[in-house]
Order: structure tokens, then sequence, then C-alpha cells
């Protein structure tokens, strides 16, 4: 009995000796983060959350109140690291990652089987969008992510959709073009469906500012919203295409029209500036010649008839008659 004991002693030594202490030493892969967890409880820095962070600078009050969470210490890429028993370690992909914007990850077949998000414009049409987004885990609120919300991707992929939603249903072009402006509001008015295709990159930008609070919220950071495709139902596919032809042969009517009064108009100025230059002309040597004879006058009554009497004679040598007047 006394021989067996030393043994199970000494079994049960190796036995915790492999399990975990060999096992206890870990590494963190390049593209992965870690933190661990000591009898459930993640290991924090100090009392320092997520208001401390720069991350929390987009939230509003109402959501700095809701959206408080610990700042936990983060494993870097390395190793060997070594866990004790009762510490846990769980390592992220901080990898970028694409998802179609329409899956729905709790309902697969919905939105089409997950091709094509369904939304209503400002005039009621309905629409079919198309997209992709990039998102990450956000290394500085691991603890959200982990530990705060159970799915972080559907809840930011719901954010999302709501926010898209609600920006396609109040969209209105604020930049209208010249043309636009020229052309008849009857027209073109009210066709929101274009609106969004002309500002897709307007679009794409604000749901990066609106969903930046993500990081923040959930933990996980929206990288860019790639919005490719809006398409309107097929039943007024070729109404849109017949009102936007004659949208476009307006605009270049327009166009030719602006373009042959811009050179009328240049071709005036120019026949102006041509007859203004003639008239300056002429006038230049009168006034050469009146500045002239006012000198010569002031030289005195003999100079001036001299004057005229020199030029009568070169005036009599060029010509081939002269009739003179007789006195009787």
């Amino acid at each position: 009995m006394t021989a067996i004991c030393p043994g199970i002693f000494l079994g049960f030594l190796g036995w915790f000796f492999l399990r975990y202490v060999i096992s206890g030493f870990f590494t963190v892969d390049q593209n992965e983060r870690a933190v661990k967890t000591r009898f459930g409880r993640a290991v924090r820095l100090s009392k320092s959350t997520t208001l401390d962070d720069p991350i929390a600078d987009v939230l509003n009050e109402k959501d700095k109140e809701r959206y408080i969470y610990p700042l936990v210490r983060v494993i870097p890429p390395g190793g060997p690291y070594f866990r004790w028993p009762w510490e846990k370690v769980h390592k992220v992909s901080v990898a970028t990652e694409t998802i179609n914007m329409a899956l729905d990850l709790e309902t697969p077949e919905a939105n089409h089987g997950g091709t094509e998000l369904d939304a209503v414009t400002k005039d009621q049409l309905n629409i079919g969008l198309s997209g992709q987004i990039r998102f990450r885990p956000c290394e500085r609120n691991l603890y959200a992510y982990l530990f705060g919300v159970k799915t972080p991707i559907v809840h930011v992929m719901g954010y999302f959709v709501s926010i898209l939603r609600q920006r396609i249903a109040s969209f209105e072009s604020q930049t209208p073009t010249l043309e636009e402006e020229d052309i008849d509001i009857g027209l073109m008015g009210g066709i929101s469906i274009n609106d969004l295709r002309k500002n897709l990159n307007e679009i794409n930008t604000f749901m990066e500012m609106e969903c930046a609070s993500a990081a923040a919220r959930y933990g996980v950071e929206l990288d860019a919203s790639l919005i490719t495709g809006i398409d309107p139902p097929a039943e007024v596919e070729s109404a849109l295409a017949a009102i936007n032809t004659a949208h476009n042969e307006v605009s270049s009517e327009i166009s030719l029209a602006k373009a042959q009064a811009d050179q009328t108009i240049v071709q005036s100025k120019r026949a102006v500036e041509i007859e203004t230059l003639r008239a300056q002309a002429e006038v230049e040597p009168l006034n050469a010649l009146a500045a002239q004879l006012q000198e010569i006058k002031s030289q005195g009554p003999s100079v001036l008839a001299a004057y005229l009497r020199n030029v009568r004679l070169a005036l009599f040598t060029q010509a081939k008659n002269a009739i003179l007047e007789v006195k009787e």
C-alpha cells in the first residue's frame, strides 16, 4: 500500500505537468490578438474604460452612458506565452473580412437569399441594393467583441442596414448640375433613383461616417462601405430608361444651344473690338493733325499761313486738274 501511494502521486504529478504546464504555453499568430481571462474575468488595464479611449468620441451623450466597456490587456503576436490552469486564452483574428451587405446571418434565406437588400425611396419606389462591407475586430475594444455582444457582426449588420434604409428613404441630391437647373423640373422631379445612382460615392461616405461608432458600440471597425448597385423593379425599368433618354436628349440640346450662344457672343465681342480699333485708327491722325496745327498757330499767324500755303502747293503738285474761282 505504501509503495502504491508514491506511484499514484508521481503519476498525478506527471499528468499535471503534461496537462497544465507543458500545454500551458501558447503562441499568437501575426493576424491574431489574444485576451486572457482569469476565473472567467478578462485581464483589464487598471480601471480604464472605452470612455477614456478616442473611439468613444463619436458617441453621443446617451450612447456614452450605455456603451461602457473596460479596456482589456491585449496579447500581441508572438510567443511563446504561458497561461495557468485557471486562465483561458481567447484568440481573435483581426484580419479584414468582406461580407455581402444583403446577407442576414440569422436568416440566410432573407433578402433574396442574401443577394439583394430591399429599400424604399422617398417617392415610394421599391429598389434593390447590392454591395459589400469590409470589417475587422477593433483591437482597442476587444472586450465588446468577445464578451459584450454575443454576435457582434449581426449587430453591426443590423445597425448598418437600418441607417442605409433611412438614408435611402430621405436622400435628395443637393447639388444639381447646370443642365438639370435649366430643364423643366417636371421631367426629372421625383425620380430619386437617378439621384441615388449619381451620388453613390456620397452615400458610401455617409455610411462610413455614420457607422464609425460601431467600434465603440460592438467592437467592430467598418473599413469601407461599397454600395455598387441600385436597381429599380423590372416593371419600371423601361419607364425610367425612357425618362433618362429624354433627359439626356434635352441636356444635349441645351448644351448645343449654349455652345452656339457662347460662340455668337465671342464673335460679337471680336467684331466690336475690330470696329473700335478701326475708329481709333481713323481718329488718331486727326487728333495728331489738330495738335500740330494748334502748335503752329501758337507760333504766330504768319507761320500758320505759310504752313497752309505749303500744304496747298503739295496738293497742287499731286492734282492733275485744278479749278480756280475767277473773280469778275
